[in-house]
């Protein structure tokens, strides 16, 4: 059994309509998300057969489909999303997601501010 492996994808940009405020509602805003997904391996690394890993594919569309829906809080977004990836994906053990709004709307010249959430099945 092997450790601490998951998959991951960096760097996912969107603009979407996340905010507090109305108005990000309205013009949107742009995001960059990053997402890891645990599991156990083994099986992958036998076989090489992709029945036996988590597809980056089905990753990645889980994740675009859950941005697009218009939320005031990251902190939902990013649980929400966390959730379907292990509803959707049965050999998942865990998920870390980070999802940035890249300069928000907060008097102040930054990079970005965002959310970090880690969710294990139970």
């Amino acid at each position: 059994m092997t450790t601490d492996s998951y998959i991951f994808i960096n760097g996912v940009r969107f603009h979407a309509y996340h905010g507090v405020m109305p108005q990000e509602r309205v013009v949107g805003a742009d995001f960059t998300v990053d997402v890891k997904v645990g599991y156990d391996m083994t099986q992958a690394i036998d076989s090489d057969n992709i029945t036996h890993a988590i597809n980056y594919a089905q990753v990645a569309d889980i994740i675009a489909r859950e941005m697009a829906i218009p939320s005031q809080l990251l902190e939902h977004v990013a649980g929400r999303t966390a959730k379907a990836i292990l509803n959707e994906l049965p050999m998942a053990q865990y998920v870390y997601i980070s999802i940035t709004k890249d300069n928000p709307p907060m008097g102040i010249d930054s990079m970005g501010a965002g959310v970090v959430l880690h969710v294990t099945r139970n």
